[in-house]
This record gives structure tokens, C-alpha cells and sequence, in this order.
């Protein structure tokens, strides 16, 4: 957890940014970063913040720990995410299926 938020918020923070990712799963689809953090309450984000991309490995990390692949694949640029090396690629679509397959069943 970032210095200066205290764990109550950043676990709630944790819970909104999760539920919301979870719902466009539900949908096959994807937010950018801009629109995840828009609103989050108690704990306040920008979409570019280190604290940010802390708060995302570890919610991906708790949910692929239980088989439901890293959520945070969802999470996107406005532009689109597409990595640019074949590896990389590979291994987001595999991890975009993943949480597809889990959340929209």
C-alpha cells in the first residue's frame, strides 16, 4: 500500500476499482484507465499514478492466485493497450480470455 493512504481506503478503493474491472469483464469489454479511477472514493487515483498500477498488481495478483486470471487486463489506454512484441501479446490475449471466460458466464 502507497504512502499516505491508510489501509481502510485503499482497500475500498481496492473493492470499487475490482467490482468495476468485473463488470466490463461481465461484458466482454475493456475501461481505460482514465474512466476506472474517475470517481473512486475514499482513496483518490490519476490514471497515471504509480499507486495506480500498485493498486492493479494487486488485485490481478489476488485474482489470478485463484484461478480467475489478472483482472487489471481489462484496464486500457484510451488508444488501446496493445504491447508491441508478439510475447507480450500473446500473453495479454491469453489473459484477456481468461477473465472473459470467468466474469461473463
Amino acid at each position: 500500500m502507497p504512502d499516505g493512504i491508510i489501509q481502510s481506503d485503499w482497500d475500498a478503493a481496492k473493492s470499487e476499482a475490482r467490482n468495476r474491472m468485473i463488470a466490463r469483464a461481465k461484458l466482454r469489454g475493456m475501461i481505460p484507465y482514465a474512466d476506472l479511477v474517475r470517481g473512486i472514493a475514499p482513496a483518490r487515483f490519476d490514471a497515471h499514478d504509480q499507486p495506480l498500477f500498485h493498486l492493479l498488481r494487486e488485485i490481478s495478483a489476488e485474482e489470478d492466485a485463484v484461478g480467475r486470471g489478472m483482472l487489471s487486463v481489462v484496464v486500457v489506454h484510451k488508444s488501446g493497450d496493445w504491447p508491441d512484441t508478439a510475447n507480450i501479446l500473446v500473453c495479454w490475449v491469453n489473459e484477456l480470455k481468461r477473465v472473459y471466460a470467468t466474469w461473463s458466464t
